[in-house]
C-alpha cells in the first residue's frame, strides 16, 4: 500500500499547557522509529468557519499501516495519549494512504 499519513486536528481547553504538550509529542515521536516524519502547526487563518474550532494539526508518516498500528500500541504513545486527551476540548483524526499528484521541483 506504500506509506500512510496519521492526521490529528485539535482544539485544546484553556487551561492546556500546549508548550509542555507540543514538547512531549515532539520527545514522543523522536523516540519511536516508525514515525518516518513529523509537522506540526497552529491554524494562521483562525476562521472559526472552515476550522470549526480546531486550533492546531499534527501529520505524521508511516512507511505501513502496520507501522501506524505499531505506534498507536507503543507503550509511550499510550501513556502520552492520556495526558494528550486530557488537555484537549475536541479532535479529529483520520489515517489516509498517501497519494502525491504533483511534485515540486
Amino acid at each position: 500500500m506504500g506509506s500512510i499519513r496519521h492526521l490529528v486536528l485539535a482544539k485544546f481547553k484553556d487551561e492546556a499547557a500546549v508548550e509542555e504538550l507540543l514538547q512531549g509529542l515532539q520527545k514522543l515521536v523522536s523516540e519511536i522509529d516508525v514515525v518516518k516524519s513529523f509537522e506540526w502547526g497552529e491554524d494562521v487563518l483562525k476562521d472559526e468557519r472552515l476550522g470549526q474550532g480546531f486550533t492546531h494539526a499534527f501529520l505524521l508518516t508511516f512507511g505501513s499501516a502496520e507501522d501506524l498500528a505499531t505506534y498507536i500500541k507503543h507503550p509511550s504513545h499510550v501513556a502520552f495519549g492520556k495526558a494528550f486527551r486530557a488537555a484537549i476540548d475536541k479532535i479529529l483524526a483520520i489515517d489516509f494512504p498517501v497519494v502525491t499528484n504533483k511534485i515540486s521541483a
